[in-house]
This record gives C-alpha cells, structure tokens and sequence, in this order.
C-alpha cells in the first residue's frame, strides 16, 4: 500500500514539475504530509487536530411548512387603516429620494409623496396605486421626467424592529409591468446594500400573474451576484383577492410565508454577516414600481393604468 502510494506520488511530481502548476506542488505537499501521518511521521505520540467544521451555510430555500403566528408572540405595531384620508404621518413617510436621478433597477417611476392620486386610506384599505401619467417640475421640483407616477411608503425613522412576526393582508395589482413589493431594509444612519442584508415579504411581476416571491439579499447573497436565495409559491387569485403575506424571522432563521403557509426560509449557520446580517432593526416598505430590470423584462402595458395594491392592514408581533 506504501509502495502504491508512493508512486503516485512520484507522478504528482512530476505533472507538477512538467506544468509549473502551482495547484498540483500543493496538491503534492498535502500527499506526502498525508503520507507521512499515515506512516507514523511526526514525533511520537502526536495527534492531527481536526479540521474545524465547514458553515453549513443558509440551507435550502424552499420548503413547506405550517405558518403563522407563532405561540408566544403580542402584537406591538399595527395599522388598520380605518380613517380614510392621508396615511397616518406617525407611521408612515414617503420614499423620494432618488426621484429626480431615476430609481434602481431601471425602474420607471416617480414615487410621490402625499399626493391622493397615488396613496389614500380609502374605505378601510390603503391604496397605492401606479398611474400612466406626466408631471411638471413646476409643481413637483424633483420630478425627473418619469411617464408613471407611483408611491413607496416606509416606517424608517418611525418604526423598526429586531425579530418579529409580520403579516400583511393585500390585494395585489396585475398587469405587464408592474411590480409590487412588501419588504424590509435595515435602519442604519447610511443603507449600504446588500451588506445590510434585505428581507422580500412579497414580490410579484404582472407578466408572471399569480407567482409569489420570498427572497432575502446579503453579501454572500444576492441579485447583483445572481444567487440570491428565493423560493416561489403560486395562488391564482392574488390580483382579486386578499391573501396574508408573513414574515417569521427569529435569530436563527427566517420563513416566509402566504395565508399561514411557509414556502421559504433562510437560516442562520453563524459564519458572520457576509450571510446573517439581520441581527439589528429593519423597517417596512409598501410600494407598487413600474417596469424596471426584472417587473419590465416583458414591457409595460399602458393600457392597464391605473392600478392599485389593496393594504387591509399591516400587523408586526414580537416576543
């Protein structure tokens, strides 16, 4: 058996010598260390440590399960929206910066805000509905030329929280082009994404009608790398109906889920932030964008405008 190993060796050597490849030198160093442990090398008595055990990593996305509040939990921030008017200012701003710049992804928006045409509280829902429309600098100074108009609601600032149970009951707008979201962003002084990690509640794209998305962004993780880790799962309904959209997210690891249902989860394997960067705050986003990389990759539909997500209400627990 020696023998036999040796003379492996020995052609490791030599293809390593032939090639000046400095793969197969190391690949050899590692073979004569092994052999050398095998044959009782080394001072008497010495004992190989172990290797320390590989990250497991985040697992795999999809899966299905039973959801839903789990036990144990108290509701800690919630809105009905039961007063038709503007949003409740104490919970909710508006997201505009980049307005005037165009948005991310190619998107195709102008999100405005306080402005009724695009977000209302309206016979016990909030509306936020995408219009296929022109504005005018003179009214609004940050308008960057955008032929849709549309809004982006947030609790940052307001409302943020570390580990929690979130359940949204919407009505999703259809239609190629639009794309609707319930996410969370972390509630830092300055986001830098995706080290700040991203946790997708809902995403929907009209051309691919009755599909939901569950999917979370790291560094280790994400769209720019095209490996973010997202699961689907498939109701038909979703444009004429209300559906309860959850977040589970715990220390050790995140569900997502639909009318008590898990179809995604991400969990925590302790290698460092580059994965598990969710140990800190993260506030709420409601928004409906238009076209973009991924909700335009078919086009936009014109003749769709308007249209509107349906928010019943937004419900947020903790332990």
């Amino acid at each position: 058996m020696r023998r036999r190993f040796i003379g492996i060796l020995a052609l490791f050597r030599a293809a390593a010598a032939r090639r000046g490849d400095r793969a197969l030198r190391l690949l050899f160093l590692a073979a004569v260390a092994a052999l050398a442990s095998a044959c009782g090398g080394g001072s008497a008595g010495s004992v190989t440590p172990p290797l320390p055990p590989m990250a497991a990593g985040p697992g795999a996305p999809a899966i299905s399960e039973a959801g839903g509040l789990p036990t144990g939990y108290t509701l800690v921030w919630s809105d009905e929206f039961d007063v038709d008017g503007p949003p409740d200012s104490s919970k909710w701003a508006y997201d505009t910066a980049l307005n005037a710049t165009g948005w991310a992804n190619h998107e195709l928006q102008y999100y405005a805000a306080a402005r009724p045409e695009n977000s209302r509280v309206e016979s016990g829902n909030l509306v936020i509905e995408a219009r296929h429309e022109d504005l005018t600098s003179a009214q609004y100074p940050d308008w960057g030329g955008q032929h849709y108009t549309s809004a982006r609601l947030i609790t940052r600032d307001l409302a943020s929280w570390t580990y929690a149970f979130v359940e949204v009951r919407a009505q999703l707008p259809c239609g190629v082009g639009t794309w609707p979201a319930i996410w969370m962003l972390a509630a830092v002084p300055q986001l830098h994404w995706p080290a700040d990690g991203e946790i997708d509640i809902m995403e929907h794209v009209g051309f691919d009608p009755g599909v939901i998305h569950g999917t979370v962004h790291t560094t280790d993780y994400n769209g720019k790398l095209k490996n973010e880790r997202t699961a689907t799962t498939q109701m038909a309904d979703v444009c004429s109906a209300f559906h309860r959209y959850q977040l589970t997210w715990t220390p050790t690891r995140i569900t997502v889920g639909m009318d008590d249902h898990n179809y995604f989860q991400y969990s925590n394997d302790a290698s460092g932030k580059a994965e598990w960067p969710f140990n800190g705050p993260q506030y709420l986003l409601l928004n409906i964008a238009v076209g973009g990389d991924w909700g335009g990759l078919q086009g936009v539909d014109d003749t769709i405008f308007p249209v509107r997500m349906l928010i019943d209400y937004v419900h947020v627990y903790q332990q």
